[in-house]
């Protein structure tokens, strides 16, 4: 295949390692997914309250398309999660001085509580993951992850 493509082998072992490390990633995701559902990370229909709420708690108050804009999904799943919170009194809906009808989602002091709590879980979870690992392996993979993603966001915004 390399010969009728015109790409050497660099550049075929290269995109078999980057589909492999990609495929890795995938199944790494599911599998820390259902960690966070059977930890409360994420709740039982998929969505990410740990993540929702992380993004409030290092942000600020933010509106549901904002929040729905830094992930890739749609502004009602994000609304979903955030009446969700809503009702189990973690965040609260506020006005938006920049938009009066665009509300802004701020945790609540039970909010901001269990954020915490869930940090700490997260936290418990990954002391016990990776044993085998160095601090710097896992600080280089992250970083490769990032640009990987980074890569993927780009290309996923230039298509049609």
């Amino acid at each position: 295949m390399a010969a009728e493509t015109g790409a050497g082998p660099t550049a075929d072992n290269k995109a078999e390692a980057i589909a492999e490390l990609m495929l890795e990633v995938a199944q790494c995701f599911f599998r820390i997914r259902a960690i966070g559902q059977k930890t409360g990370l994420i709740t039982s229909w998929g969505g990410g309250a740990f993540g929702f709420i992380r993004s409030l708690a290092v942000l600020g108050p933010l509106t549901v398309p904002q929040i729905a804009q830094m992930r890739p999904t749609s502004r009602q799943r994000m609304q979903r999660l955030a009446d969700e919170l809503a009702a189990e009194g973690l965040v609260a809906f506020i006005d938006n001085p920049k938009h009066r009808r665009s509300k802004l989602v701020q945790l609540t002091p039970k909010g901001e509580a269990r954020y915490r709590e869930m940090n700490a879980q997260l936290l418990a979870i990954a002391s016990s993951m990776g044993v085998a690992l160095s601090e710097a392996d896992i600080l280089n993979t992250t970083e490769i992850v990032r640009q990987l993603s980074d890569d993927v966001k780009a290309r996923s915004e230039r298509l049609p």
